[in-house]
């Protein structure tokens, strides 16, 4: 069934209710307790793996990507932190939406009196909170426990740390949304979905820091999205950008937050001109 759709423009006084979307996600993520100390489980067990491969690594070649040994290992339990926060691997709401594509019931969130974006954008910013605090916080105490990592001593450093992980999940989120909105025409987003992830994992700098990449590849991957999403906060974390590169490193998450959001919004307007809900 095709159909033309006028998006309902949101009623006044909605950001009360993105408020109680992202808490109402937080909520719902920490009902999964099983799942969520699995997970963290994991992290923790593929944290130790890791570290001590760059350990061994770092210590044979010391300053490797202009990180010491301490630095090197505290970037593997950091990033481990981030995975999900971040939804490195994708997930989150593109789960929800890809189902909602499946049943066509897509079309009955389009008409609601609320931003489609603004609301799946508010529904990520909670699991990511409900994900930094479980799934993110345990491996660092874990790695904490069990190897010499460096930790920021200066409240101020943490708030950057913490800012730079918000900017994080909304660059993730805009990502993630362009993804999802492919639903629109494909039905099934999944494949592209699966490139995504392996594109994310590599230049996010999750699989290893972005500075160890040769020549040019490194220099595109600075300058591309994903190296927000890991890189950035784990260098700030870490101290690694001082002065006004900490601010020039902000700038660069918000810089692509905001031109990722756009063009959400102006392919979910393209997207919407027309929906073909499936079984209809």
């Amino acid at each position: 069934m095709a159909a033309k759709l006028r998006l309902r423009p949101p009623e006044p006084g909605t950001a009360g209710l993105y408020l109680a979307v992202a808490r109402g996600a937080f909520r719902r993520y920490s009902t999964y307790r099983a799942a969520t100390l699995a997970g963290a489980v994991t992290n923790t067990a593929f944290g130790f793996i890791l570290a001590s491969t760059f350990l061994a690594l770092w210590r044979a070649r010391p300053g490797l990507g202009g990180y010491d040994t301490t630095q090197a290992v505290t970037y593997i339990w950091v990033s481990q932190a981030l995975l999900v926060t971040v939804a490195v691997w994708g997930g989150g709401f593109q789960d929800d939406v890809q189902e909602r594509f499946r049943s066509g019931d897509i079309a009955v969130d389009l008409y609601r009196p609320v931003d489609f974006q603004g609301w799946w954008l508010a529904s990520d910013l909670g699991r990511a909170g409900f994900h930094l605090l479980s799934r993110g916080a345990l491996p660092v105490l874990a790695g904490a426990l069990a190897f010499d990592i460096r930790l920021p001593t200066s409240v101020t450093v943490w708030a950057v740390f913490l800012l730079s992980v918000l900017l994080a999940v909304v660059v993730s989120f805009g990502l993630r949304f362009l993804v999802a909105l492919t639903g629109f025409w494909l039905h099934d987003s999944e494949g592209v979905r699966a490139v995504m992830l392996v594109v994310a994992m590599f230049f996010s700098g999750m699989l290893l820091p972005i500075t160890l990449f040769p020549g040019a590849l490194g220099e595109l991957a600075a300058v591309l999205p994903w190296s927000a999403l890991v890189q950035i906060p784990t260098d700030l974390f870490l101290e690694h950008r001082t002065g006004g590169a900490v601010l020039g490193a902000l700038g660069f998450q918000l810089g692509w937050a905001l031109a990722l959001l756009a063009a959400g919004r102006g392919l979910q307007l393209l997207a919407t001109r027309k929906v073909v809900v499936q079984g209809g």
